[in-house]
């Protein structure tokens, strides 16, 4: 009797299976990541979002700039913004931050077409794609 309850459950596992593999074929999935508590895990990793004042290139705008800056291992993430006060936000990690200075000023500063940049370090993360990070459960009593 035990199988019969079974049943369902892996033939919905399977067509989750099959969806999920579907998905990736496709390219709808582009891949899959984790979301590690650095303070458990490595407390010398260094998280910072780079503003940066760009201008755009003849023909391909933003694209190419950003092409190139994505290239690195150190950039986690390259956003094209619409704020007016910058153009691209770049989310980068390094080991420590003299890595990450080193980066900015060596690296990304001296591409062509950036015109200047501005750093920030983020000292903590509370919430990432939707995760607690801290171990305590968020007080709801502010939530209406």
């Amino acid at each position: 009797m035990k199988r019969k309850h079974n049943v369902p459950t892996e033939l919905a596992r399977r067509i989750t299976i099959r969806k999920i593999e579907k998905l990736e074929k496709s390219g709808v999935i582009k891949g899959y990541s984790v979301i590690v508590d650095d303070d458990l895990y490595d407390k010398s990793t260094v998280y910072a979002t780079i503003e940066l004042k760009v201008t755009p290139q003849r023909d391909c705008g933003f694209d190419d700039i950003a092409k190139t800056i994505m290239m690195y291992d150190e950039v986690e993430s390259v956003s094209l913004m619409s704020s007016g006060a910058y153009d691209l936000a770049v989310e980068v990690k390094g080991d420590n931050l003299k890595d990450v200075a080193f980066f900015v000023s060596e690296r990304l500063a001296t591409i062509d077409g950036i015109l200047s940049t501005s750093t920030h370090f983020i000292l903590k993360k509370y919430k990432e794609k939707g995760i607690f990070i801290d171990s305590e459960e968020p007080d709801e009593r502010g939530l209406v």
